[in-house]
């Protein structure tokens, strides 16, 4: 079996920067959502992209790490940055204007099955088989159980924005695939490469569309809400996101948005003092039983332990 054929797993490290970037990007719905309501979405990705890009360039500069030069390697980072924050940014913060975060990181949630079904067809090493696209399905049921069914109920209007996030969805599967091509590149530098690109392909639409310089100077409390949004939520996130892709492929990487409503709910607990509810508890259980079916080694153990049947004891004659 080639390197190229052998499928790719998630071990204690990957699990770990996993819960991490849920973390992370737990907050983007919500500081979208609040910076959505001053800021056209358009300019909250332009603002969003091009803040992280800076951040990551000052680092990338402190560390000595070169920065993409050649012509070839922009084409590349601009393919990812189209699929992975152009197009989908602007869908989501688009759909957030009418629909709540609730439902919209429920359908983002769906976007480990596209996932699943494109690296199916497009890759050699991240097969469907039948327990991958079951844990998907219940990974899924188990965020709608977690938000609960006032978001659920939201279903049916607004159609044009919940399409909006789906696609969203079935772009950001697309990128995950796309970006496999980067793992031997250091993380930090793939993702300002790619925010970068994403930066000048906003801009102009931005001047065109939304032109900027027209608008009302935003609150305090919307500013803050882009910074987070740029440097914790974007330019930390997908340091995190490209070393996770690079050790574990596409569809490990984005089970990160089961687990985003699960930090979202933890957080709101630890820091605000929100109550559990019984629904938040078995939306997690059921989240957390689907990506140990998909992780497989919890099943393989147990195969290993009760597969194994003592061997028949003869009879003396």
């Amino acid at each position: 079996m080639t390197a190229r054929d052998k499928s790719l797993t998630m071990g204690p490290l990957e699990w770990g920067l996993l819960i991490a970037l849920s973390l992370v990007w737990g907050g983007a719905f919500l500081f979208g959502k609040i910076a959505v309501s001053e800021v056209p979405p358009l300019t909250v990705v332009l603002i969003r992209v091009g803040l992280a890009a800076a951040a990551l360039y000052l680092v990338l500069r402190v560390l000595a790490v070169g920065v993409p030069r050649s012509l070839a390697e922009w084409r590349r980072y601009a393919v990812m940055g189209f699929f992975n924050n152009a197009i989908p940014f602007g869908l989501i913060f688009w759909g957030q204007v009418t629909i709540g975060a609730g439902l919209a990181s429920i359908l983002n949630a769906t976007t480990p099955l596209f996932t699943v079904i494109l690296a199916h067809f497009w890759t050699d090493n991240e097969r469907m088989g039948a327990r991958k696209l079951f844990a998907v399905l219940l990974g899924l049921i188990g965020v709608v159980v977690l938000i609960g069914p006032e978001a659920v109920a939201g279903i049916g209007t607004n159609v044009l924005a919940q399409l909006a996030i789906v696609g969203a969805a079935i772009s950001y599967a697309i990128a995950g695939i796309y970006g496999r091509r980067f793992a031997g590149e250091p993380p930090m530098r793939t993702a300002f490469g790619q925010v970068a690109a994403s930066s000048l392909m906003m801009l102009p639409v931005v001047l065109l569309v939304d032109q900027p310089w027209r608008l009302a100077a935003p609150s305090a409390e919307v500013v803050a809400a882009l910074v987070a949004l740029a440097l914790v939520s974007t330019a930390l996130a997908y340091i995190l996101y490209f070393r996770i892709l690079a050790a574990a492929g596409a569809t490990n990487v984005l089970l990160v948005t089961f687990l985003i409503p699960v930090s979202a709910v933890l957080l709101g607990w630890v820091v605000l003092g929100e109550r559990l509810q019984a629904s938040d508890f078995t939306g997690m259980a059921v989240i957390m039983v689907a990506l140990t079916v998909l992780d497989g080694r919890a099943l393989a153990g147990l195969r290993r332990i009760f597969g194994r049947r003592p061997a028949p004891s003869r009879l003396p004659d």
